[in-house]
């Protein structure tokens, strides 16, 4: 990847960093890591609000963790292959990252951070639409908080969001229907852990209450 095309917009966002208040600067540092924290948090219950709903909904909210992590898994991967250099080391004249610049061989293209931020973000938008208003805006502030803090260029992190977005929902759709085979087998199995982490579903439908829904 030719960073030469994006360190002039690298190095006008990191010296606009260096002008915001210390506050900023350290709300920056601190949501490029607990934004993560918080996409997991939301995994964790959109799992759990989605067990009493049909198998599908279970399959769709347990894979969107996995998804991002084969994303992850993708963009550590490609990042090995192409080993662009970190532009807090490879920018000239760009001042001093507000965070320690990673170390040499830690590569910069494309951003695991931007990849998992758009992997989580679409996926738990799969699994729960309406959550689409907060994690995409989510996503889009943890890809520049990478740049603001100096160890990324803007290419980086806008590949990683598309990359991670993409490979993640690519999983999500291709293993949808097995795991929700799988997710209706648990719940019958009569294991109350598979019933723990299946859910119960929506409850059976009995034949008195059909022949009152029909006669309605």
């Amino acid at each position: 990847m030719n960073s030469s095309a994006t360190s002039d917009l690298y190095r006008d966002i990191t010296d606009f960093a260096r002008t915001t208040p210390s506050w900023f600067q350290h709300l920056a540092e601190l949501w490029t890591e607990a934004g993560l924290l918080l996409f997991g948090v939301l995994f964790i219950a959109v799992w759990w609000s989605a067990r009493p709903a049909g198998a599908r909904a279970v399959a769709v909210a347990v894979l969107a963790p996995l998804a991002t992590a084969v994303a992850y898994v993708c963009s550590e991967l490609t990042k090995s292959a192409l080993t662009e250099e970190r532009p807090c080391r490879a920018v000239a004249g760009a001042g001093a990252s507000l965070i320690p610049c990673p170390p040499v061989g830690d590569w910069s293209f494309p951003s695991n951070h931007a990849t998992i931020a758009g992997a989580a973000a679409i996926t738990l938008a799969v699994a729960r639409p309406v959550l689409a208003y907060l994690t995409v805006p989510m996503a889009l502030l943890m890809a520049f908080s990478r740049v603001f803090v100096g160890v990324h260029y803007p290419h980086d992190v806008a590949v990683g969001l598309v990359f991670g977005g993409v490979v993640a929902t690519v999983v999500v759709l291709a293993a949808a229907r097995p795991v929700g085979a799988l997710v209706g087998t648990m719940r019958t199995s009569g294991s109350s852990l598979a019933l723990l982490l299946a859910g119960p579903g929506q409850p059976a439908r009995t034949a008195d209450h059909l022949a009152v829904t029909e006669r309605a």
